[in-house]
C-alpha cells in the first residue's frame, strides 16, 4: 500500500526553517574556514557519468595535471566522472585536490582522488556554488549536464553583473559545445538579450594547453585573490 506523503503545514515549515538557519550558517562557516586556505585554485566542471576511459575523462586528467604544473590547485564538486578526472589529474601532479560534496540520490559519491582535508559536504547546492565561485581563479568546464549548465551561467550572469571580478570562463570540446555558443550569438545576442561584450565571457578550446595558457595569461595582468 503506498504511503502517502507528509504535506507540511505553514507552522511546521516556518519552525524547520528556522532551525535550517543554522545549518546553513554552520557550511558557510565550514566552507569559509577551509577553502581560505587553500591558495589559487581552477573549477573543473563536467558530467558525473563520464567513465574512465573516455575521451573527456582522460582529458580532463590531463588539463588538471597541467593546470596544477602551473601552479593551480584544482576543485571539483567531488563526485565521480569528469569531477574524479580532476581530482585524479591534481593528485597525480602532487597539486591541490579539493572535493565540495554533496548528497545526491543517484550519481554522487566522494572520489578516492580528494586530499583528506580538503574533502567538503554539503547539503545546500546555493552554499556549494557560493565556495566555487569565491575561490574559483577561473572554470573549466568540460561536457556535462544541467549541474554543468548551472555552474556555467551561474559565473557568467555573476561576472556580467559585476557581482564578482571577472575570471576566464572555459569550455572544452568545441563539438559539444558549438551548438550552444551558436544558439547565444544567433539568437540571444540578435534579439540583443546580451550585449557583444558577452561574448568575451568564454573561451571554447579542445586541448589542456589552451586551457592552461588562457588561465596564465589572464594571471599576467590581475591579481590572484577570492572574486568576492
Amino acid at each position: 500500500m503506498r504511503t502517502e506523503k507528509h504535506h507540511k503545514g505553514w507552522n511546521e515549515i516556518k519552525t524547520n526553517d528556522s532551525w535550517a538557519l543554522f545549518k546553513i550558517m554552520g557550511e558557510f562557516v565550514n566552507g569559509f574556514e577551509k577553502m581560505s586556505q587553500i591558495g589559487p585554485c581552477v573549477s573543473i566542471f563536467g558530467s558525473a557519468r563520464t567513465k574512465p576511459g573516455a575521451p573527456f575523462y582522460e582529458l580532463a586528467v590531463d588539463t588538471a595535471k597541467k593546470i596544477a604544473e602551473a601552479g593551480y590547485g584544482v576543485i571539483t564538486g567531488g563526485g565521480p566522472g569528469i569531477m574524479e578526472a580532476g581530482n585524479k589529474g591534481a593528485n597525480l601532479a602532487g597539486g591541490t585536490s579539493v572535493g565540495l560534496n554533496i548528497d545526491l540520490p543517484f550519481e554522487q559519491h566522494d572520489n578516492p582522488f580528494i586530499d583528506p582535508d580538503k574533502s567538503l559536504d554539503f547539503d545546500y547546492f546555493f552554499v556549494r556554488k557560493v565556495m566555487f565561485v569565491k575561490y574559483s581563479q577561473g572554470f573549466v568546464v568540460m561536457p556535462g549536464g544541467f549541474g554543468t549548465l548551472d555552474e556555467l551561467f551561474e559565473a557568467m550572469t555573476l561576472i556580467q553583473t559585476n557581482k564578482i571580478h571577472k575570471f576566464p570562463i572555459i569550455l572544452v570540446g568545441t563539438d559539444f559545445w558549438s551548438g550552444l555558443v551558436d544558439w547565444i550569438k544567433n539568437t540571444m545576442l540578435t534579439v540583443k538579450n546580451i550585449s557583444p561584450q558577452d561574448l568575451d565571457l568564454i573561451k571554447v578550446v579542445d586541448t589542456a594547453d589552451e586551457v592552461v595558457e588562457i588561465i596564465d595569461a589572464f594571471y599576467k595582468g590581475n591579481t590572484l585573490s577570492p572574486n568576492f
